[in-house]
């Protein structure tokens, strides 16, 4: 048995969509469940849609999801090139070949003429305005035009594309790994352009040209591109024999939350929501498309959601690590129907891996946060800052909000939750606190507690009344953890000094 290598083949043309990195993945945890080969194949043949840094970006993406190729442009490997534009050369001889063998053909008509038989079709009520076996023959190709005539076309320079031909009354078989048996009429199929004027290959022939090459043995894609198998069957059969061909999974759409339609950029920005792995900067409008990484979520965490659009293991786990995923990974576990985006859903799997993960892995992405808002710290305070709020925090960003006090003493507190039960006790007993405070030499969580309860029952207060304006002393509001750990992790000298400026301000 060949060994395992299946490819993911991008084209440059803008962000990565979250329907993108999931066929990544599933590629990724298939060649890495049979110890096979993960590549990434640039294609870039349409040099129109081509958009500069759109390649790096791509890379960058795959990097931070952990998604890192065996072989690539960047990573190199025995079957490059692997960007499109550079195998050029590669893919003429196979239009050729298809030429001779009669399975492709020479069409020499100009986009003004293509544009005016597809309005003669509008005119005549056509529901199908394709280049196909009926059209072709209406045509200014090599079909119907005598050798010497295309010939002379071609010796004169006249510009020229290839394209199948498609013959009518057929059936043309599919097994998908997902779907099962698939089965297209070539009566609805067109006549796709294979070699395009510019030399270079359309999609159609050079992922089938280049899978043969690089000898991929599977190849997963979206749904979206079923109505193109037909083509790429026959491509096969006509080239290098369908025994040759890998075996191809169609992967289910991800939907809009309704599950009225394929989630689009436009979706995410109207519901305010990121649908890209990572910002997008345009590079002629500089326009900023946002994120998941940008937004604050871990790359486990993305992994692992989207992985469960569309896939399960049979069990109610929903938590799966990169190892997990690899070891229960199947294509028999994919879902054939959509499945919808829900954004609540992939906060909570950022919440369970931001709790799961130990502080160390993702700190410098804190720590960052912090320093773009003018806040230094050392690091191993920022650890211990994290480990104790992190069962707080959906998205990395909210360390910030959840954590500041523990760097800033809190610039205003709130008053309107203390003061309408402040009294003359209260403020007495604070004022004790910090004497007791002053005389404490261990500093420690359990001796604050229970001096701060002794202290109470001495004053004939009930704790419950006393911690409230605590906690609002020390970070300015009703949230955070355990008061007397944040006692413990700022200091006697800090947990003092708010103490007083709470005072003031209560007794104001």
């Amino acid at each position: 048995m060949s060994k395992v290598r299946v490819r993911f083949a991008p084209s440059p043309t803008g962000g990565l969509h979250l329907g993108g990195v999931r066929t990544v993945l599933f590629n990724y945890l298939f060649a890495k469940k049979h110890g096979g080969d993960f590549i990434v194949r640039i294609e870039d043949t349409d040099q129109t849609r081509f958009v500069a840094g759109a390649e790096e970006y791509i890379f960058n993406c795959l990097q931070w999801c952990g998604l890192v190729a065996d072989e690539s442009c960047q990573h190199g490997g025995s079957y490059g090139p692997y960007r499109q534009s550079e195998r050029k050369a590669i893919y003429k001889q196979y239009a050729d070949q298809l030429i001779k063998d009669g399975h492709a053909y020479y069409a020499f008509d100009t986009p003004e003429e293509i544009e005016a038989m597809r309005e003669r079709l509008k005119t005549a009520g056509s529901h199908s305005l394709q280049y196909d076996h009926h059209i072709r023959q209406n045509m200014k190709n090599s079909l119907n035009l005598l050798p010497e005539e295309t010939q002379k076309l071609l010796d004169a320079g006249t510009p020229y594309v290839i394209r199948i031909k498609v013959e009518p009354d057929e059936h043309i078989h599919l097994t998908d790994m997902i779907r099962g048996e698939i089965s297209f009429d070539t009566n609805t199929v067109d006549d796709k352009v294979l070699l395009k004027a510019d030399g270079m290959p359309t999609y159609h022939l050079a992922v089938v040209v280049d899978d043969h090459l690089m000898k991929i043995t599977h190849a997963f894609r979206g749904e979206e591109w079923l109505p193109s198998a037909p083509i790429h069957v026959l491509l096969w059969k006509y080239l290098f024999g369908l025994d040759k061909m890998p075996q191809w999974a169609h992967l289910p759409l991800i939907l809009k939350p309704d599950g009225n339609g394929k989630l689009s950029k436009r979706d995410g920005d109207r519901l305010g929501f990121p649908v890209y792995a990572m910002d997008w900067k345009d590079p002629i409008t500089h326009d900023i498309t946002k994120g998941f990484k940008e937004l604050g979520f871990l790359p486990e965490a993305f992994n692992n959601l989207l992985a469960v659009l569309g896939w399960n293991d049979g069990t109610e786990q929903e938590v799966f690590s990169m190892e997990e995923l690899i070891d229960k990974f199947s294509m028999e576990r994919v879902h054939k129907g959509g499945a919808k985006f829900d954004f609540e859903k992939a906060k909570w799997f950022n919440h369970e891996w931001i709790k799961k993960l130990p502080a160390d892995n993702y700190a410098a992405r804190v720590a960052d946060i912090f320093e773009a808002k003018g806040v230094e710290m050392d690091g191993l305070y920022l650890l211990k800052v994290i480990e104790m709020i992190k069962d707080r925090c959906t998205l990395l960003s909210d360390f910030y909000e959840q954590g500041i006090f523990f760097f800033k003493a809190p610039s205003t507190l709130d008053e309107a939750a203390v003061k309408p039960k402040w009294d003359e006790k209260k403020q007495l007993f604070f004022a004790e606190l910090i004497k007791a405070f002053e005389l404490n030499t261990s500093w420690q969580h359990d001796d604050l507690e229970n001096g701060f309860k002794e202290l109470a029952a001495a004053n004939q207060l009930k704790t419950g009344e006393l911690m409230l304006p605590f906690r609002i002393m020390l970070v300015g509001g009703k949230f955070g953890p355990s008061v007397f750990n944040i006692a413990t992790l700022i200091g006697k000298k800090e947990t003092i000094s708010r103490i007083k400026k709470g005072l003031s301000v209560f007794n104001s």
